[in-house]
């Protein structure tokens, strides 16, 4: 299933949201396209042609148990986790990273980001702008900004959203200030499902080609009626544009193309995981191929209150060990790491003191980013923590520094001037890239 705007979300404060608006329609007519596609009109300064593969892990990721652990610490800290070396001398990660760890030299991470932050719902917005909250103005997420700036370069959305991981309570990942027509495109469906198509974005088997010629017809019969009791013919002959777009884009091999994980090797599937985030990553990759600008890869279920190191140890960690070296080893050999670049992002840290659940609970002053490609130096680790990893000692970023090396690396200007649906200026980024990666 696609879903254009929202779907549910939960996490540990067991909060939901309904969807607002499903797109059950999509395959046969397109009905639901035509706003998104109006966005190639409205689409700003084109620079570097960079693509994005954004990886989302939800409820907060420990950085203690994972990329930055304290093996001097006291055990109420250290946890049950040994620690290994990883393929930069003096560098360690824990035990359930040894790919990463083997791996290290392809990717860059910063130990030293302070979220300011350690809520839910509040992270996704401020992790995915580089903002702090505000109810007044809902900034646009990274993909949004690129949709807005770069538009279509096929006939692929430019922002694309796998799975629906994500806590959209304050317009986490959403398009903000710069109107739903930016909102990413949510694919629902599992890759690794024996027979994952893009549902309604791809049409189904049963509508062959002159079925959807015929379908096309009704629906410009249908459409010249109106049009004739219509005041506004031009804006009419306008919305006509994006519904054929949509339908072309529904049509189009590209996207059958796209979607058709059956075309890459066993081995390399294999590879990535035979699980929804390894085999996602392989889709992203593929979408990037075919001309999407922008993906999020959500994997959630990372609020680890309750059996932290099981969790992390059994079910967490093994899919992104084995997905994402595999997904940045794969760029590399077909020559896309220089034009894409993967981020790794997640709401904020944990707490150094382990609970009594055996579980980390929020932490809002230490965390982790994760950044590789487009000139990202590999093996690159920027800061540090203090012994308990409860605050940056050294080098210390900000979201907002985050997302100003995102933009940056993107060719997007940090001065570039937004405006809010009245009309007020609003700047897109209020940080410095981080400058040992730039």
């Amino acid at each position: 299933m696609l879903n254009l705007l929202h779907d549910q979300s939960q996490n540990c404060e067991g909060m939901h949201r309904r969807d607002f608006l499903r797109v059950g329609a999509l395959a046969g007519l397109g009905l639901s396209l035509p706003q998104l596609l109006a966005a190639e009109a409205t689409r700003g300064r084109r620079g570097q042609d960079i693509s994005c593969i954004l990886i989302w892990t939800q409820g907060g990721t420990s950085h203690h148990d994972t990329l930055d652990p304290k093996p001097d610490a006291t055990a109420a800290v250290r946890g049950e986790f040994s620690t290994i070396p990883t393929a930069v001398p003096g560098v360690r990660f824990t035990e359930v990273a040894p790919r990463l760890a083997r791996e290290l030299q392809r990717f860059a991470v910063l130990r030293s980001l302070n979220p300011r932050n350690g809520s839910h719902g509040t992270a996704d917005f401020i992790m995915m702008s580089g903002h702090r909250f505000n109810p007044s103005t809902h900034h646009p997420c990274y993909g949004s900004v690129i949709s807005q700036q770069r538009g279509f370069k096929t006939r692929m959305p430019p922002f694309v959203q796998l799975g629906n991981a994500l806590d959209k309570r304050f317009g986490g990942g959403g398009a903000g200030i710069v109107g739903d027509v930016h909102s990413p495109f949510e694919i629902l469906a599992d890759p690794s499902a024996d027979r994952f198509s893009a549902g309604d974005l791809v049409q189904p088997a049963a509508v062959n080609d002159d079925r959807q010629r015929r379908r096309q017809g009704v629906f410009e019969t249908i459409d010249g009626l109106q049009r004739h009791l219509d005041t506004e013919p031009a804006g009419f002959a306008a919305l006509d544009t994006h519904y054929r777009a949509a339908l072309n884009l529904i049509a189009a091999p590209e996207t059958r193309r796209a979607f058709d994980l059956n075309q890459e090797a066993s081995r390399l599937r294999e590879n990535y995981g035979g699980n929804r985030f390894g085999q996602s990553l392989l889709l992203a990759r593929r979408l990037v191929e075919a001309g999407v600008r922008f993906v999020t890869v959500t994997n959630g279920g990372w609020d680890t209150h309750l059996d932290n190191f099981s969790a992390l140890k059994d079910r967490l960690m093994p899919p992104v060990d084995q997905g994402l070296p595999a997904l940045l080893a794969d760029l590399q050999q077909r020559g896309l790491l220089d034009t894409t670049l993967v981020v790794w992002l997640t709401d904020f840290g944990r707490t150094p003191l382990i609970n009594a659940s055996s579980g980390r609970d929020h932490w809002a002053t230490a965390g982790f980013a994760v950044m590789a490609g487009v000139g990202i130096p590999g093996g690159s680790v920027i800061g540090r923590t203090d012994r308990e990893g409860s605050r940056p000692t050294d080098a210390e970023y900000f979201p907002e520094d985050v997302a100003a090396t995102v933009y940056a690396k993107l060719g997007i200007p940090l001065d570039l001037m937004l405006r809010t649906p009245d009309g007020r200026p609003i700047r897109l980024n209020e940080g410095r890239p981080i400058r040992e990666w730039m």
